[in-house]
């Protein structure tokens, strides 16, 4: 071939792949971009664990092709742990410490609302999550999980309360539940909340870290290590998968998980999905289906902090699930949500998750229930981001960790 039938070869080449890679508007097409990707993760695991099926982890890189604008619209927050939306558009943030307060859109951030109970700050306890009530305009109630001192230990319980009018204290404050056994540690509460679409909470709860207390994530009889799912007066939700089994608690929805601190619905499919902390390496994502074992501690992709294995150092059994994603090496991942909205639409049913130890946000393009993608939003900001929420204008606002916590801001430009 001579050159200029070289030249004109590689013309008509270029063109081609110009066209599978434009859409009928003429743009580039991301996902197909997007297969070009290296992982975002470029650290070596900690071990050798193969995973169970491709793109369970490492998966390819993704970008986002919309400008962001990315602002923090408040600081100073202690140690924020949970955020949500009020009906008005502002956000309600939990302290660990013991209060609440509410910021507006604009980053005004209001004193202290107090009247909480007595929370056990000490560790990984506090003051964690808030979930205002679907019939808030009616009720103006508000549910809270918070790690409770009841001797011989402590343990995550789920309180409720009005916000009175003047938006300073919650009124009758009520424990309402409490995840059983009592365990002396001050870690793992898990402690995230989400409403289902009937208007009942799924709670989380961790297995308390201890080697000890580790096996009840396995034990139906005990409520650690847990996803719960129960009424607004703590009951059994009717229905839950262990209901009419004898000896196992009736609010338990699946077991067998570490720490708990994401939960989120997914819009296409309706089903509830977790992310959860591994040891050192084995952060998971899990599709949550009633009455499924998610094999903790009897199966994982970490190790032990001291680098020695779990257990019979097991990635697959029978009978046991399958996270639908994993990471090692860890990402510490936190509150979670889907995104809904209009306001970036490449970002459509997309999971979005705070990354504590990774500095991130998590990005995860998901399609049938696996995923296709990964990016990592922020992690120029080098902060722990503890919770994310989708705001009434379709904006990501996501609260970071610390004394001096901010809330964020990622639109469009």
């Amino acid at each position: 071939m001579n050159t200029k039938s070289l030249l004109t070869g590689v013309a008509i080449a270029t063109m081609l792949i110009t066209a599978c890679n434009t859409n009928k508007n003429g743009t580039p097409d991301v996902s197909t971009k997007d297969t070009l990707s290296k992982p975002v993760e470029t650290k070596a695991p900690n071990s050798n664990y193969k995973p169970a099926f491709e793109g369970q982890t490492r998966i390819k890189g993704i970008h986002t092709q919309t400008p962001l604008d990315v602002k923090v619209i408040a600081d100073g927050l202690r140690y924020p742990w949970g955020i949500t939306t009020l009906p008005d558009g502002r956000f309600l943030i939990t302290e660990r410490e013991g209060t609440m307060r509410i910021v507006t859109p604009a980053g005004q951030v209001s004193a202290p609302i107090t009247g909480l109970p007595k929370v056990d700050a000490a560790g990984q306890g506090g003051l964690l999550d808030v979930a205002v009530d679907p019939d808030f305009s009616k009720n103006r109630m508000i549910y809270f999980t918070f790690s409770q001192d009841v001797p011989p230990g402590t343990l995550t319980a789920v309180g409720k309360g009005k916000l009175s009018a003047d938006e300073k204290m919650i009124e009758g404050a009520s424990v309402i539940y409490q995840a059983l056994p009592a365990f002396p540690s001050k870690l793992h509460y898990g402690g995230r909340l989400i409403w289902d679409k009937e208007g009942n909470l799924f709670v989380s709860t961790g297995e308390r870290s201890d080697t000890v207390s580790r096996p009840q994530a396995q034990h139906l009889n005990s409520a650690l290590g847990k996803v719960l799912h129960i009424t607004k007066e703590g009951k059994p939700v009717a229905g839950n998968p262990f209901i009419n089994t004898p000896d196992a608690r009736p609010e338990i929805y699946s077991y067998g998980h570490r720490n708990v601190q994401g939960l989120a619905i997914n819009p296409v499919t309706g089903e509830l999905w977790e992310d959860e902390f591994g040891p050192r390496g084995g952060d998971e994502v899990n599709r949550i289906l009633p009455g499924k074992n998610y094999g903790w501690p009897t199966i994982t992709y970490g190790l032990e902090y001291s680098g020695k294995k779990v257990g019979d150092s097991l990635t697959q059994k029978p009978g046991l699930e399958q996270p639908v994603y994993y990471w090692d090496p860890v990402v510490s991942p936190s509150g979670s949500i889907f995104y809904t909205g209009d306001l970036i639409p490449e970002w459509k049913n997309n999971l979005f998750i705070g990354a504590l130890s990774g500095m991130h946000i998590v990005r995860l393009a998901i399609e049938n229930n696996k995923v296709v993608g990964e990016e990592r939003l922020l992690a120029d900001q080098q902060h722990r981001f503890r919770d994310v929420v989708q705001g009434s204008d379709g904006a990501l606002y996501a609260i970071t960790d610390g004394e001096k916590g901010r809330l964020y801001r990622i639109g469009k430009k």
